[in-house]
């Protein structure tokens, strides 16, 4: 079965050669924000032929075509998901490095306010938090 990222490579005309396939492929399955490093570490151990120059290449390629989306979060190595039509926002744990995608409504709105009270339609933001686990 085809990875979305696969598919979307298919859709824009990126040639997928096997090695691209199983970055696809593992890039799809990601639950977190890997950087390339943590990438590289998954597909070596489906192929070990897969160098982490060919990483590097496979990801800039995946992101000037529009499929992978780019992070650079404090502190950090870029990150990077695959780019969907949804809209979220991001939760970093400075601590852990733990990022959780969130949707808030009313930081939406309140966004398009601040916007609009200073003369501008919004059209596009990013919104990155970054804090520490309360102790409960």
């Amino acid at each position: 079965m085809s990875s979305t990222i696969e598919k979307k490579c298919k859709e824009k005309g990126v040639k997928l050669t096997d090695q691209r396939k199983i970055i696809a492929k593992v890039m799809s399955d990601a639950n977190d924000h890997p950087n390339v490093d943590e990438l590289y570490n998954r597909v070596s151990k489906i192929d070990q032929k897969i160098s982490i120059a060919t990483v590097y290449r496979t990801v800039k390629l995946f992101e000037e075509s529009g499929i992978l989306a780019k992070h650079d979060f404090k502190g950090g190595k870029a990150r990077y998901e695959e780019l969907n039509e949804g809209h979220h926002d991001h939760l970093i744990d400075v601590k852990s490095g733990e990022i959780i995608e969130f949707v808030d409504n009313e930081i939406e709105e309140l966004q398009k306010k601040v916007a609009e009270k200073y003369g501008y339609k919004l059209v596009d933001h990013k919104l990155e938090l970054y804090g520490v686990k309360k102790k409960t």
